[in-house]
């Protein structure tokens, strides 16, 4: 039942990250289907591969995206 719940927050997390208009809430968002996969892969019996989505899911992808969209916005003259 567990790994439906977490299935089911990884699909919800996407969807909320598709539905953003704020790029930058997106690239935020962008966390929280990667920390569901990790819980899910923990939850799975693979550390090694939950250790991993945890650190490029939740962490760098999304302060990466962040950064893009943080440097690429249109200064207002």
């Amino acid at each position: 039942m567990i790994e439906y719940v977490l299935m089911i927050i990884v699909i919800l997390g996407s969807i909320m990250v598709l539905m953003q208009r704020d790029l930058l809430k997106a690239a935020i968002l962008t966390g929280i289907p990667g920390a569901g996969l990790a819980f899910l892969y923990q939850y799975l019996l693979a550390p090694d591969v939950a250790l991993t989505q945890a650190i490029v899911g939740s962490a760098i992808i999304p302060v990466f995206f962040a950064l893009a969209v943080y440097k690429t916005r249109r200064m207002e003259e």
